[in-house]
């Protein structure tokens, strides 16, 4: 028996489907559980994806990388969340800076200067909402950016003569007696496909199939498994090695799930075992997408179960179809990828002044379509450097950030509207099984456990004071606060004080670092102003990194301009450092003074703390000292063979065989404590290989600990109050490209940028459809790549790369 559904509009972000009935006698179905159930997991646990536009796609030790970031929660850009935080993550795993960043309609930017000493060969991104953490971590963006050398960049890898295939049957399992179309992925060890061809054999040796790649290392096959028979593939490789792999395991009964495009249209197949009908007189047939219901339908278990299902008014997206028995256990499931382009716009570009001459002017104008408003980043940069087009905002936000597993150069899914393309698209489908739904809990009613409220206001002026009794801080307490910055007027502020310690100044939003200094008032505890107070409470520490980061496979970027890249970016940073010497020309060195670890030693050890192996920590003079959020944190990595462990509640220490004593100003203390201090109010660190003679229990060695002290921090007003380092959202920089219309001592350097112009916040509105933009050539550019991205409020998407040559 076949149904029809058809859609209909309604006056929300999206479409349901509604089961119209093309015969009588259709079982109605009472799942308002589950209805309400889905429901709420789209209204209350809506899940957010970002993408970040880069300025090029590989960078040299000490360059700047550029960035914009776009939020999106379903098919709409995400508003709710406020904060933005960024991981820049070395090859090794370690923490290289931890940036917090102001989410405004759904876009932040910023910047990342790399060390100039840096020598990894790739540098690891991962950025995220704290809603973001409440969910599966492999959804949070990750991207590995190639850092290059002299030979060009990250060595490409090598595929040994091994290559692997995994099967997929569709629905979820190879049901014997049915047939089953049964999907496969052959990848080489670093995630590159695979062209294989084969047969399937049965136990019996016959012959029940033949395979062939059919896109990128994927196709399918069709087996009717039979009874007292199993099933493997013998397959060879484009090096002719052949192998032979078993089948999953065949299910004696079960439910095979059939999914087929028809035009702009997906049509559904069911088909079960006896046992399944006689255990079940009802399937349930639930179609969702982004977490949302699309349609519901029940249907007697008499006859298989055909249907139709139109997908042209449906938006674009992943749309999972589940089948489920009268009890609501998943039996089935299938993924399609319905693509009606109503996403996307493109913006036109028009070359108003052309410069490819040394230094030359040029002008570009944008135009956006009619009534459209949007947010776009534009980079221009040297034509002959590597570039990487195998993703982009559009195939990173419609589809590989919904996906969990490695998709190879997403973005040709969505580079012409072709049918071949949608059935190569649909091989990805059959290829990744995962879901977000979890359907034992939705049919229970169990929802996800938030450890995080979303950020819905920014970060502003805030703390709480700790070490307080209830009753200590009377109604109307406040403190009094004086915020001073580098080259920004000071504030005097008083803040209310909550009686539970709390105080925020909404007014007061703070960019890169501040001194606050504070004093209580109206309390009636008597020495109030001794007890501690933590500022910026609902920044987010970076969490926990564990291992090596593990970079996401996929295609390989063009690395043929790589070396040219390098040569460029290498004669700029020289330049930069003549002219930086050039400033110290006039500097007399008279003495060879102490290093600053050996004056931090003096300062701050003494006893039989200024003696003993180990290592030595100057956090004054890191300027990652903060990223890591609390001590243990700060140390992850950095002492060999010492291990910490942070999940769960009291931090834990293991060196050697045991644990070693931890002191704060060389007083005895417990890693509970300690991970109560903040990054910003610690100096030095010494960590004392065992054994250590300074106190007792020193046979596993010792970690002191040392805060800071007068003279660390430059005499400000406000001296004579207590204060605090405190670090709001992390400084935003304005790129900077040259105007050489107008003569500038600086313009007598040769200028070799490989970004020529980079803009984040180009907005367009549908009174203002046009954006110019103007740049100056360098010394060297023959041509030039503009790479537009961008977002409009209602979600549509843009990627454009041209050529200017």
């Amino acid at each position: 028996m076949n149904f029809f559904l058809r859609a209909i509009s309604i006056p929300y972000k999206f479409l349901l489907i509604t089961l119209t009935m093309l015969f009588s006698g259709l079982i109605p179905c009472d799942a308002q559980n589950i209805d309400a159930t889905i429901g709420t997991y789209a209204d209350k646990y809506g899940q957010e994806r970002a993408y970040f536009h880069y300025d090029k796609s590989a960078y040299a030790a000490g360059e700047t990388v550029w960035f914009k970031a776009y939020l999106m929660t379903e098919i709409l850009p995400s508003h709710e969340s406020k904060t933005l935080y960024t991981d820049w993550i070395d090859e090794n795993g370690s923490l290289l800076h931890h940036m917090v960043s102001p989410m405004v309609d759904a876009v932040t930017n910023g910047q990342f200067d790399i060390p100039a000493e840096y020598k990894g060969k790739v540098l690891h991104v991962r950025a995220y909402t704290k809603w973001m953490l409440n969910f599966d971590s492999t959804f949070l963006y990750t991207k590995t950016i190639p850092i290059l050398s002299r030979e060009g960049g990250p060595t490409p890898a090598k595929a040994l003569p091994v290559s692997s295939i995994s099967f997929f049957p569709e629905g979820g399992d190879a049901i014997l007696g049915l047939s089953n179309k049964i999907a496969f992925k052959a990848n080489d060890q670093w995630g590159r496909p695979v062209r294989v061809r084969g047969v399937v054999l049965g136990s019996d040796g016959k012959i029940a199939d033949s395979l062939r790649t059919m896109h990128d290392g994927m196709g399918f096959f069709n087996l009717t498994p039979q009874a007292g028979l199993s099933y493997s593939v013998r397959w060879k490789d484009e090096k002719a090695v052949e192998r032979t792999t078993p089948l999953p395991v065949i299910k004696k009964e079960g439910v095979a799930l059939e999914v087929t495009l028809s035009g702009a249209n997906r049509s559904f197949n069911v088909r079960f075992t006896p046992e399944m009908a006689a255990a079940s007189d009802t399937f349930h047939i639930v179609g969702t997408m982004y977490q949302r219901q699309a349609f519901r339908i029940a249907r007697p278990t008499r006859s298989p179960i055909k249907g139709l299902i139109p997908t042209g008014a449906l938006p674009s997206g992943i749309l999972t179809i589940t089948v489920f028995d009268s009890k609501w256990k998943a039996l089935a499931e299938r993924i399609t990828y319905v693509n009606n382009w109503e996403f996307d716009f493109t913006p036109e570009m028009e070359v108003q002044h052309w410069g490819l001459n040394k230094r030359a002017r040029n002008e570009v104008r944008i135009t956006i379509p009619d009534s459209i408003s949007a947010d776009l980043s534009i980079s221009v940069t040297d034509m002959s450097i590597g570039t990487d087009s195998n993703n982009n905002i559009v195939s990173h936000l419609m589809l590989s950030s919904d996906l969990k597993g490695d998709i190879y150069r997403p973005s040709y899914y969505f580079s012409n509207r072709s049918d071949s393309i949608s059935q190569h698209l649909d091989l990805v489908m059959l290829t990744h099984g995962w879901r977000r739904f979890k359907w034992d809990d939705i049919v229970s009613g169990k929802f996800p456990k938030l450890r995080f409220e979303r950020d819905t206001s920014y970060l502003t002026m805030s703390g709480k004071i700790y070490g307080m009794l209830p009753g200590q801080i009377e109604p109307g307490a406040s403190i009094f606060l004086i915020v001073k910055q580098k080259d920004v007027e000071g504030k005097f502020l008083v803040v209310p004080v909550k009686t539970d310690g709390t105080f925020r100044e909404s007014s007061l939003i703070l960019f890169d670092t501040a001194n606050v200094y504070y004093q209580f008032q109206k309390s009636k505890a008597k020495g109030i102003n001794d007890v501690a107070v933590q500022f910026m409470t609902d920044r987010l520490p970076s969490p926990s990194l564990k291992g090596p980061f593990t970079p996401a496979k996929g295609a390989s970027p063009d690395t043929s301009g790589y070396f040219k890249q390098w040569l460029l970016a290498n004669e700029a940073n020289m330049i930069n450092e003549r002219l930086r010497v050039k400033t110290l020309e006039n500097v007399t060195v008279r003495s060879r003074g102490k290093t600053p670890i050996q004056l931090m030693d003096e300062k701050y050890a003494s006893g039989l703390f200024k003696d003993g192996d180990g290592y030595q920590f100057d956090l004054l003079n890191d300027p990652f000292a903060i990223s890591g959020g609390n001590i243990f944190n700060y140390l992850q990595g950095k002492v060999a063979g010492l291990q910490i462990n942070t999940t769960g509640g009291t931090p834990s220490l293991q060196w050697r065989g045991g644990s070693p004593q931890i002191y704060l100003d060389e007083v005895p203390t417990n890693p509970e404590f300690i991970s109560s201090v903040n990054v910003s109010d610690v100096a030095y660190i010494k960590v004392f290989r065992p054994p250590f003679l300074g106190g007792f229990n020193g046979a596993n060695g010792a970690i002191a600990i040392y805060t800071r002290r007068g003279g660390d921090v430059k005499a400000e007003p406000g001296k004579g109050l207590s204060n605090n380092k405190v670090f709001g959202y992390t400084a935003i920089r304005e790129f900077y490209s040259p105007n050489y219309g107008s003569f500038k001592v600086g313009n007598d350097q040769r200028d070799v940028r490989t970004t020529l112009y980079w803009n984040p916040s180009v907005i367009v509105t549908p009174q203002r459809r046009q954006a110019t933009i103007n740049f100056y050539n360098n010394d060297v550019t023959k041509g030039f790549r503009v790479v537009i991205e961008g977002m409009t409020r209602d979600g549509r998407l843009a990627h454009v790369e041209q050529i200017m040559e």
